[in-house]
This record gives C-alpha cells, structure tokens and sequence, in this order.
C-alpha cells in the first residue's frame, strides 16, 4: 500500500492545526489524527480510536494506546503533576521525541529533507524507493544508541507496525508511505480507505 504525498523537499515545516489557533509543525502535525476532537491534548480513549480507525485490530489498539501514554504522556507535561488520565499535550510533543531514531524530526520538530534521503541511501537495496522487512531491520540496529533501550522499544514498535499495516504484496515498504507517516496524511489516507471499504463491504 503506498500513499501520495507532497514532496520531501517541499514539505512544509509549519502546518496549520485545526485544534487551536498556533501553527503546528511536522512532529504536531504526526501526531494530531490521533487528536479525535481537536482539542490539542490525546487521551489514551482517542489513541485507540485513531488505530481502530485506520485498521488495528483492538488487542493492537489497546496495547499501543497503553505503551505511548505510559511512555510520552509525562514528558509532553512539563512542571506539573502526572495524571492518572495519561494525557499527551500536541504543543508539547516535541519532548517525546525518543532517542535511537532516524532523525528525520529535529529537535523541535521539523522534517529534515537529507535524513530522510538518508534512510534510503543507507538501507534500500533491493529498491532504491523501498525497504524490505530485513532492510528496515538493519536501519533500526545501525541507529540504536548505546543502552539507549526504550528508544530501541520505541523505534521498532513504531516501524514494525507501519510495516506490517502499509508494506506492499511483495513485502516491501515505500518511500512515499513512508514520508506521509512523517506529516501524518498517511493516517488521514488509511481511515478514509478503511471507512470507505466498510461501506461498500
């Protein structure tokens, strides 16, 4: 399955975000289809909703809503209390952003054009345009960092699942799938396709 998306070199790193009035970059807008109401903070409820959304069976869905709010919810919560709700701030969310990972977000959350030509310069062999499951398993091992083990976590659990949900009938992984993960239209695309299948199912 691949998906269309604007180039990565036009990629804009400021895109509106309909949940308030600030603009959003690229890491906010990732993340903000999992935003269901547009109020600028996901709950766990609104995680699983997103996955369902796009095709996760709920075993799925529920681990992944449990393993992101344990993991980021805290981190995008700068200076105040923890909540028992697990909540993730999208204004924030460029805090969360864990180690042992492409790069290919800033630190503040920008999309960097050369690191994600990197991804493919580095690892595609067998297509130029696509990693293969044991190619996308060499980019996770030469990016891990030294004892660095939740970024390790949080890189594979979020590479395997787009590989298994969004590579093609031979197996493969495409460029262009790859970089609307990155602004989040890949999401969008997904829900539509599944809600639309399900109509006509």
């Amino acid at each position: 399955m691949a998906s269309s998306s604007v180039d990565s070199y036009s990629l804009p790193n400021s895109i509106a975000y309909e949940g308030n009035d600030c603009d959003a970059n690229v890491l906010q807008k990732h993340v903000t289809f999992f935003d269901r109401n547009k109020d600028g903070i996901v709950y766990p409820s609104e995680t699983f909703q997103g996955f369902r959304a796009i095709g996760c069976g709920i075993a799925l869905s529920s681990a992944a809503a449990i393993f992101i709010h344990i993991g980021l919810s805290h981190k995008t919560r700068p200076g105040k209390f923890p909540s028992p709700l697990f909540p993730i701030e999208v204004k924030n969310i460029k805090k969360a952003k864990h180690g042992s990972d492409s790069g290919v977000y800033d630190t503040e959350g920008r999309f960097v054009p050369s690191k994600f030509e990197d991804i493919f310069r580095k690892n595609a062999r067998t297509n130029a345009d696509a990693l293969t499951s044991d190619e996308l398993m060499g980019m996770l091992k030469a990016n891990r960092a030294p004892k660095d083990y939740g970024g390790w976590l949080g890189s594979y659990s979020e590479w395997k699942i787009l590989y298994v949900l969004c590579k093609d009938k031979h197996g493969l992984l495409h460029k262009d799938t790859i970089r609307a993960v990155y602004d989040g239209s890949l999401f969008e695309k997904m829900a539509k396709e599944k809600a639309s299948a399900g109509k006509h199912a």
